[in-house]
């Protein structure tokens, strides 16, 4: 409960952006829904808020834009998900994050904004 009052704090006072934790969380209790797991129990379970609104949220290692933010979220849930539900490791919070911020480049390249009516500039 500390930890979602803590996250919720720090949203209410514009520190972080709800975009990574909302979409991470939305995504792993989606995903075991869909499996037969209880949602509920796969979001309160280990270390998701601690993740989600913690370690998600950290201004060095996540996208810059809102939807990079919310593919960082949808994909640190579905790599949750995968590790918990199909390996044999129970946690897969800190895993997740770590791979998605390996991806935090190739993210931001495929969201960042177009400025409207610049030209595209060719890589030679």
């Amino acid at each position: 409960m500390a930890l979602l009052i803590g996250g919720l704090y720090l949203a209410a006072r514009r520190i972080i952006s709800l975009a990574a934790p909302v979409s991470f969380i939305g995504t792993l209790a989606l995903l075991s829904a869909v499996s037969g797991d209880d949602p509920l129990y796969a979001i309160l379970s280990g270390g998701v808020f601690l993740g989600a609104f913690f370690m998600a949220t950290d201004y060095a290692t996540t996208p810059i834009t809102t939807k990079g933010r919310i593919v960082f979220g949808i994909g640190c849930g579905a790599i949750t998900f995968v590790i918990r539900h199909f390996g044999s490791y129970p946690e897969g919070v800190s895993f997740s994050i770590l791979l998605m911020n390996v991806l935090t480049p190739y993210i931001e390249q495929l969201t960042r904004t177009k400025i409207f009516g610049a030209k595209e500039v060719e890589a030679k």
